[in-house]
């Protein structure tokens, strides 16, 4: 059996029904992996998304619960092992970000941020490693994070400080599990054609902007996260822990565009 194989695992995916937790739900499951979408609100595409898991060969639930609502964690967990059984992989996906001047920045805006991006992340990883520690089969933890996490961007503060947040809990989860044999990492993604910008009012001429900036000269797609993701998930990736994988065409290494330098003769 290969290394990246995930075959007899369980994992839940939380945002699952679209944007990067929809690729990862499918790329998990068709590394072998048994699949629950956690989804907030988009019943008909996580049932879709289930349906396409289940096309697969593998077992696919769809689980209705907002990573916000942090008091219903325990309750939702106690109805995924109801329904899928252990978790083996946990993927800390479902983000939010509000693009706004810092001045304009409400504290119900901070706190949904805050809620859904590390508060939510954090207890929910705690709740399933409570059952992976009982079951001493050890575990993997995932957390999506951004370049966010590493270098700020204008008019998503708030955004910027949960995502480096979810960077420093990776680091302290993944030592504080070591001894359980349950590794903690990220995947810190960088510009995806994701649904979550699709209400963001930008510049004209913005996009064409962000290209510049991007080595490998186009945005990524969710499908480009799913590499990373499964190989922390397998054997392959079992003395990776406390560590993020950057997945960002590149954007991170390049001071000024090299297209101002102008192209190579």
């Amino acid at each position: 059996m290969s290394s990246f194989s995930l075959a007899g695992k369980t994992a839940l995916v939380t945002g699952g029904s679209r944007g990067i937790g929809r690729g990862l739900a499918l790329g998990l499951a068709k590394s072998g992996a048994d699949v629950v979408v956690l989804f907030r609100q988009a019943a008909e595409a996580a049932d879709e998304v289930v349906a396409q898991i289940r096309d697969l060969g593998r077992r696919g639930f769809a689980v209705q619960h907002d990573i916000g609502n942090v008091d219903g964690i325990p309750a939702v967990v106690g109805a995924v092992h109801d329904e899928a059984g252990a978790i083996d992989i946990l993927v800390n996906n479902a983000g939010v970000a509000f693009l706004e001047p810092f001045h304009r920045v409400s504290q119900q805006t901070w706190d949904t941020t805050m809620n859904v991006n590390v508060k939510g992340p954090f207890f929910l990883a705690q709740e399933l490693a409570r059952g992976m520690i009982e079951r001493g089969r050890g575990g993997r933890i995932i957390n999506i994070s951004s370049t966010n996490g590493l270098q700020a961007e204008a008019h998503l503060a708030p955004y910027n400080a949960s995502k480096g947040a979810l960077e420093m809990l990776t680091k302290s989860l993944a030592i504080d599990l070591s001894p359980y044999r349950i590794t903690v990492n990220s995947v810190a993604p960088g510009l995806i054609e994701t649904e979550i910008a699709e209400d963001f009012e930008v510049s004209g001429g913005f996009w064409e902007y962000l290209l510049e900036h991007i080595p490998l000269g186009r945005m990524g797609k969710p499908e480009d996260c799913i590499g990373a993701v499964v190989m922390l998930a397998s054997e392959a990736g079992a003395y990776i822990t406390g560590q993020t994988i950057v997945v960002d065409g590149g954007i991170l290494c390049e001071q000024i565009p090299r297209l101002k330098f102008g192209e190579p003769q």
